[in-house]
């Protein structure tokens, strides 16, 4: 076996080998005894059966597993020729030349490694921010806001008018033009939040200054995007009967409130409760200042300062991840256009290429920089996460996950949340350093 391997740069290599064919033969003869030791095949006493029927049997098989051997093995000695650990390999070599000759097989092949990078200097380039502040004015208005949310909504027997906020209880049984019954579009001390948006356009706005008791035929038109397609842009009718009005209690914002909206703490105080909702809004603002601002703009410095090799499959699986976005928004007649012109393909992945590495560029950073701060996420950490906004959206978390893994999409998402709580805490650092 001959092997020459060449470092290109510091995270690819090319590896040459020429195996003989006479190497892959004894190979195939030591593969199939062995399995002549283990096999059952009927008419012969187990661990007997004669290495020529069991290459007869499987000796294509036999053959591709010689084959894989000495392709791995042509690998191993290629990586202790560049003296760089296996497990610093990234993604599967690429084989650019495979050629079955009548004394050996030929082989080409390309590898990324896992770049080295010199990451000193890194702290210099987190940017100095003010810490946010919060006034009393935000403290209060927050408080109000806490207070109407806490509050109950209860029948005022003296209201008679509907008005915009209130709570009504009604009927409603909904006609097409035509008379026909909309299926599902009927129901009894049906509770409505007038101002919600929860029926459709202009429902909501006729049952506002309806009398406690009265009975009122509305006519709407249901938008043209309306999710039932065999509803939607069409005129119907509702007649509704509005039965009682709820408005909101007054809530005193005082000890009792702060008791009812901290349970579980101590000697809950209307004073604390201030001092929680200020420290509400001032993470509220940081992690907009984070996530809006800085962690951007620290990203994009990190980007800028380090430079290092990147490893040419991983980019290309980028650009392959940013053609497959970009093909997703495109037409069937541009989806054609580019199967038929492959310059035209080849040129719109060029386009996309510098974009591909500073994003490469930025994943190797960061994957760095989380090591040095002894930052990581757990596949628990990530599960719970998807669990939560999948519930968050309504939809079965399960699924959801189930759909991310068959998509190979969950080491994406390990990385954009290491990606994620690195950045928050080197930010931390740099704010409890002033």
């Amino acid at each position: 076996m001959e092997i020459k391997a060449l470092k290109v740069d510091n995270a690819n290599a090319k590896i040459e080998a020429n195996i003989a064919n006479e190497d892959i033969k004894k190979k195939e003869e030591k593969i199939a005894k062995q399995l002549s030791k283990t096999m059952d095949i009927p008419g012969f006493r187990k661990g007997k059966v004669p290495v020529a029927i069991v290459k007869q049997r499987y000796g294509e098989k036999i053959a591709q597993d010689a084959e894989t051997e000495a392709v791995r093995e042509a690998l191993d000695k290629g990586f202790e020729e560049l003296g760089i650990e296996k497990s610093e390999m990234l993604g599967e070599p690429f084989f650019t030349k495979y050629e079955k000759k009548e004394e050996a097989l030929e082989l080409e092949l390309e590898i990324g490694v896992r770049p080295q990078i010199d990451t000193s200097g890194y702290e210099e380039l987190i940017p100095e921010f003010e810490e946010p502040e919060v006034s009393d004015e935000e403290v209060e208005k927050r408080l109000e806001e806490l207070a109407e949310a806490s509050a109950q909504f209860v029948e005022n027997p003296r209201r008679k008018v509907a008005k915009k906020g209130d709570l009504v209880v009604i009927d409603f049984k909904g006609t097409l033009e035509d008379g026909k019954e909309i299926e599902g579009g009927s129901a009894e001390n049906f509770e409505l939040r007038l101002g919600s948006g929860q029926f459709i356009p202009g429902f909501e706005d006729q049952v506002i200054g309806m009398n406690k008791g009265e009975t009122k035929t509305i006519e709407v038109t249901f938008p043209e995007d309306y999710p039932n397609k065999e509803l939607a842009g069409k005129k119907a009718k509702f007649d509704v009967t509005l039965h009682s009005i709820k408005e909101k209690e007054k809530v005193e914002i005082n000890d009792e409130l702060a008791k009812k909206l901290m349970p579980g703490v101590e000697d809950a105080n209307l004073e604390k409760l201030k001092e929680e909702i200020k420290k509400q809004i001032k993470s509220e603002k940081l992690s907009k200042l984070y996530n809006e601002e800085l962690k951007p703009k620290l990203i994009e410095a990190f980007v800028e300062k380090f430079e290092f090799d990147l490893p040419k499959n991983i980019v290309d699986q980028e650009i392959q991840v940013q053609l497959n976005n970009k093909v997703a928004s495109m037409s069937q007649e541009e989806i054609e256009e580019l199967k038929e012109n492959k310059e035209k393909l080849e040129a719109l992945k060029e386009e996309l290429r510098p974009e591909a590495e500073q994003s490469v560029k930025a994943t190797f950073i960061v994957d760095a920089l989380a090591k040095q701060e002894n930052i990581d996420v757990s596949d628990e950490e990530v599960v719970q996460t998807i669990y939560y906004e999948a519930l968050q959206m309504g939809r079965n978390p399960q699924d959801i996950l189930e759909a991310y893994q068959k998509q190979g999409l969950l080491p994406a998402i390990k990385m954009a949340m290491i990606e994620d709580k690195l950045l928050t805490h080197l930010l931390n650092k740099k704010m409890e350093t002033k």
